[in-house]
């Protein structure tokens, strides 16, 4: 079974905001530090890192 990368990810962060109720600022500080880290010069150390 495939499952695309961005379901998953949908999923498990939809469940994990009903489940855990994290605040709503730290949900949308966490969404846009992930795509300002995924845009800066870290990108590529991360990507290492990762793999």
């Amino acid at each position: 079974m495939d499952v695309p990368l961005w379901f998953a990810l949908v999923v498990v962060g939809w469940l994990g905001v009903k489940l855990i109720r994290p605040p709503l600022w730290l949900v949308l500080v966490l969404l846009l530090g992930g795509y300002l880290l995924a845009d800066s010069l870290l990108a590529p150390v991360i990507d290492t890192a990762v793999k």
